[in-house]
């Protein structure tokens, strides 16, 4: 497997060399686990709704719609949300101050019902994200694919980013290091492949002392 001091020092060739490369790298923010903890678990319903109805669509489109979700969906607070009735079902599909997607919207209440027995297991929803063990992020990964709705690939991977967890995201360009590192053959979907990824970024981060989510920006700046 390609050392990570070989992928970083082409990450700065590519981005005009060290001071390049950590200017881009500078708006990076990982929070600590207390951090993530401390979060209501309203915040990570919103965050993890963002991140689905931002699938597929515009990104900015739906960051400027994102109070009007607010006011529809109760400030993301996962007990309406739970109970969400047809009657309101179909309030939500009339509302044109949100993106009016079907499925998606019913997300909110399939994705409070998940958080909310998180929390009955673990204290807090923010609380089992938080103490996650960042070796394993891929099992992570796989909670959130079976137990919640619609997190699964980019969308979970990108939910875990944005709140700031220590964490790594399979794009293209990560992917093509990946298989030119030998690691993988090809896009990583199988458990055998998934666990050779973890492996590889565990490894990385061992030789580095970086954390993963710098490791992931670093990998995909690599490629030129």
């Amino acid at each position: 497997m390609t050392k990570f001091e070989i992928i970083r020092a082409r990450a700065e060739e590519n981005n005009g060399g060290p001071k390049g490369l950590e200017d881009r790298l500078a708006g990076i923010t990982v929070k600590p686990p207390s951090e993530i903890a401390a979060m209501g678990d309203d915040r990570i319903l919103s965050e993890l709704s963002l991140r689905v109805f931002q699938s597929g669509f515009n990104w900015s489109v739906v960051q400027k719609k994102w109070p009007g979700f607010e006011e529809a969906f109760h400030g993301f607070d996962l007990g309406p949300n739970i109970f969400m009735s047809d009657d309101e079902f179909d309030e939500h599909l009339k509302n044109t101050a949100i993106v009016r997607h079907a499925k998606k919207i019913l997300s909110f209440r399939d994705n409070a019902i998940f958080l909310s027995d998180l929390a009955k297991e673990h204290g807090s929803a923010a609380a089992f994200f938080a103490n996650w063990p960042v070796d394993d992020l891929v099992g992570l990964w796989e909670v959130m694919k079976k137990r919640g709705s619609r997190l699964g690939g980019a969308t979970g991977q990108y939910s875990l980013r944005f709140l700031g967890k220590e964490s790594f995201i399979l794009s293209r360009d990560v992917t093509a290091v990946l298989i030119s590192a030998g690691v993988i053959e090809k896009p990583a979907t199988s458990k055998t492949a998934l666990k050779a990824v973890q492996g590889a970024f565990n490894d990385w981060k061992a030789e580095s002392g970086e954390n993963m989510t710098r490791i992931s920006r670093i990998v995909a700046m690599s490629v030129g």
